[in-house]
């Protein structure tokens, strides 16, 4: 564990060091606040479940957040309880307010990539590639701000896309089984001019 401390420790004492500015700490703010409670993907997915044409990949979201946080948040993180880098080293500098639960994973990065990463395997590319960019902004900006350490938002993304294969699963599954599930997902056919 010490040389894990410490691998983290440098990584954010870089960052602190070389990365952070004036002028990219609001953008950075900003980016990192787009994850709290995860309400951004929440939105995105609700949109997403509202129309027909997206509905599955909605509640291929839905599915992979409810997922994530389970595992994140309901049973890691409790179990590693493991303290905040700005509690634990006393050069760093916290950006933004205090975070009240522990550690590791990130909420942020597991919940981001949750659904992201859903996206980004099921619609086309020019939506799912930017989607997994924010993703991994908000991932790293937890970075940039202070709140976590590296291998907290590397376990956050890798629970997000195991969550979001999962979730794929379960929708196929789901899909070819029960007809009411495959009533609420299914396209339209375009009509043929």
């Amino acid at each position: 564990m010490a040389a894990i401390n410490a691998f983290d420790h440098s990584i954010l004492l870089w960052i602190q060091e070389s990365l952070r500015s004036a002028a990219a700490t609001p953008a950075v703010t900003f980016i990192t606040h787009l994850g709290d409670k995860g309400i951004f993907w929440i939105l995105l997915t609700l949109v997403l479940i509202a129309f027909r044409r997206t509905r599955r990949i909605g509640v291929a979201c839905l599915i992979s957040m409810v997922f994530g946080l389970v595992i994140t948040n309901v049973v890691i993180k409790n179990w590693a309880a493991r303290i905040r880098p700005y509690d634990f080293f006393n050069d760093l500098e916290l950006i933004i307010e205090k975070q009240h639960d522990f550690s590791f994973p990130s909420g942020h990065s597991t919940n981001s990539f949750a659904c992201a990463w859903v996206i980004f395997r099921m619609a086309k590319k020019r939506y799912g590639v930017p989607t997994l960019l924010l993703a991994v902004l908000i991932a790293l900006s937890r970075l940039y701000v202070g709140v976590h350490y590296p291998t907290d938002v590397l376990a956050g993304a890798l629970i997000g896309i195991v969550s979001a294969e999962c979730a794929r699963l379960i929708v196929r599954a789901l899909r070819g089984r029960w007809k009411w599930f495959r009533r609420i997902t299914a396209t339209r056919k375009r009509a043929r001019a």
